[in-house]
């Protein structure tokens, strides 16, 4: 048997304070504690990115395992060109190989990679078909029809002899019908119990899951149906509604189901243990349409699909183990609010301003030193809905509310607020770069005269002055940067929740890549390069926990807040270590709770106490 000092490196060390840089799986005893420590790194599910299809398309469809995966069929949106496409995944590229017969897409599928079926689907321009081909490893060949043509259906099955066929549409006809496969012929067997298209499937031809789709145009559903070998049965429904062919793999009783389109592309996941549905990490890319293929909801593959209107050829792989961003639960504010703002670190952070429960906004201060907030001097002015940027001991806040048209500057010195010389332009629900008091940026935002604002305005320190404009006008959009040098907008609202992300050089700002979640009244922190956004409102209105970190080039989902929240503050230095506060809980209540950010997912978890 081996030793921890032969696996780890080090023995249990006995010390008077906590080592400054402990290495993963260090155990440690604190003497001034009296506490037994440890440094882990946190392992989950998570999506990574895999290779790229060498076609883009969506309304593809896939069989077999993450490791082995095919994709066939599929077309380029909206509709121009079907294809007879054959791609095979090993885990980490795509190879092409024989095509199909008949170019076709939204088809039903069954099989692995080896043994596979692609049944019914469109071919064009918009031809219903009734066609079955069957894949045995190298070459597909036409056997048996189905009964029922159709389009936009599901399937389930483990081989080209087995499968499962059901749902579906062939206009204006919605479809309950469900056929079984032997592997010569098809056959009519007991119906679902919702007519829908759109749907995914998952499973054999003995026990499948058929779960969300449209029942009516722009009608989603989160119904899912269990089928035991003769009958459908209503089993308990999906967290998110949604249509336009999301995907799912695995098996009856342990499944992932991701992506599909409410009002717009997403990358919801949702894994089912056999009796629920539990929302996990999105798709780093939002789209319907995709293609799957996995064995379990902790070994899946996602490729292909749409978003909004292009194909794409992104290949995600769903995997655990997989090292993760942690948030762990700091000490509470001591007076709930939302709408305040912030500045600082994960370990040094300011609050200031919001909407306490009481009817007025608030010119409450809180300082955090990593375990307690206090409660220091106040405001001049009490706002909510106000910017901010700095560290704990040199902050600055700028507009705000009521009224909207507040154009009111405050200094924070570490002990004081003062008022400065005010913004050029009063407004509230702007953002701000997040890192300093004498050299920041506040842009977007809106006031009395205009719902949303581009107007940008550069700090020096001593006064404001308006700068080159946003090219996306917004409101309550997340910021992060440095200095007025460099900053970062994103998401915000403009007449629908967007994705836009702007970048800020110090002249001018550029659109880069955006957001992979629509969200307003999420608030940001870090830098341009490093920056993370955190909760808000999704398109229907309710308050997300979702997490997305930017790298300087790309979004990528991370793990979520522990609840839904809204109109919360942060500071941070960085995408990866980050503290949120107060903010609109789920219940719509003002919320004390503050989360603090390891990107790394490296902790300090303590074992025991004596």
């Amino acid at each position: 048997m081996t030793t921890y000092k032969e696996n780890i490196g080090t023995d249990i060390t006995v010390v008077s304070s906590d080592p400054s840089n402990p290495v993963t799986g260090e155990v440690w005893y604190n003497t001034t504690t009296q506490k037994l420590k440890g440094y882990q790194q946190v392992l989950s599910l998570a999506w990574s990115t895999g290779g790229n299809l060498n076609q883009g398309r969506t309304g593809l469809s896939g069989a077999g395992t993450q490791t082995a995966g095919l994709g066939f069929g599929g077309a380029s949106p909206p509709g121009s060109t079907a294809y007879v496409l054959t791609e095979q995944y090993d885990g980490s590229s795509w190879t092409e190989v024989n095509d199909m017969n008949t170019a076709r897409s939204f088809m039903g599928r069954s099989g692995t990679q080896t043994s596979a079926l692609g049944f019914s689907g469109t071919t064009l321009p918009g031809a219903v078909s009734d066609l079955n081909e069957s894949w045995n490893g190298t070459n597909w060949t036409e056997v048996a029809d189905m009964n029922t043509a159709r389009r936009s259906l599901a399937g389930a099955g483990d081989s080209n002899t087995a499968a499962l066929a059901f749902g579906g549409w062939n206009p204006p006809n919605y479809y309950t019908n469900t056929e079984s496969w032997n592997g010569s012929s098809w056959t009519e067997v007991n119906d679902l119990n919702t007519a829908r298209r759109n749907l995914a499937g998952a499973g054999n031809y003995q026990a499948a899951i058929a779960c969300a789709g449209n029942e009516s145009p722009g009608a989603v559903t989160a119904k899912t149906e269990a089928w035991n070998g003769t009958n459908w049965t209503e089993v308990n429904d999906l967290n998110l509604a949604r249509g336009s062919s999301g995907a799912a793999a695995g098996t009856f009783s342990s499944l992932l189901f991701f992506g599909g389109h409410t009002t717009i592309p997403v990358g919801n996941t949702e894994s089912w243990n056999g009796t629920n549905w539990t929302n996990v990490l999105p798709l780093s890319t939002a789209r319907q349409s995709l293609g799957s293929a996995g064995a379990s909801n902790t070994s899946s593959l996602a490729f292909g699909g749409e978003n909004p209107s292009s194909a794409q050829a992104v290949t995600e792989e769903w995997n655990a183990g997989i090292a993760v961003g942690a948030w762990v639960t700091g000490a509470n504010l001591n007076t709930a609010t939302a709408g305040s703002n912030g500045a600082g670190s994960r370990s040094a952070a300011l609050s200031f301003g919001g909407q306490p429960p009481a009817p007025s906004a608030t010119a409450n201060t809180e300082s955090y030193n990593g375990t307690a907030w206090a409660e220091v001097n106040n405001l001049n002015t009490g706002r909510d809905l106000l910017q901010g940027s700095g560290t704990q001991t040199a902050a600055i806040a700028a507009g705000g509310n009521p009224p909207k048209d507040t154009n009111n500057t405050e200094l924070w010195n570490g002990y004081t607020w003062t008022e400065v010389n005010n913004l050029n332009t009063g407004r509230r629900q702007a953002a701000a770069s997040r890192q300093s008091s004498t050299s920041t940026l506040v842009f977007a935002g809106e006031n009395s005269s205009s719902a949303y604002l581009d107007l940008t305005e550069l700090w020096n320190g001593t006064n404001w002055t308006e700068v080159n404009d946003l090219n996306q006008a917004r409101y309550v959009p997340g910021g992060a940067g440095a200095d007025n040098t460099s900053a970062l907008c994103f998401g915000g609202y403009d007449g629908a929740n967007e994705t836009k992300t702007e970048l800020w050089n110090g002249t001018n700002w550029t659109e880069v890549n955006d957001m992979t979640i629509a969200t307003i009244d999420q608030q940001g922190a870090g830098i341009a390069t490093s920056a993370l956004a955190a909760g808000g409102n999704n398109p229907t209105g309710s308050y997300v926990n979702a997490v997305q970190s930017w790298n300087g080039t790309n979004w990528i989902n991370e793990q979520t807040l522990s609840v839904g929240r809204s109109l919360i503050a942060a500071g941070g230095a960085s995408g990866t270590s980050s503290i949120v506060f107060g903010g609109y809980n789920p219940a719509g209540a003002q919320s004390n709770s503050t989360e603090e950010w390891y990107g790394d997912g490296k902790l300090t978890e303590t074992f025991t106490t004596s």
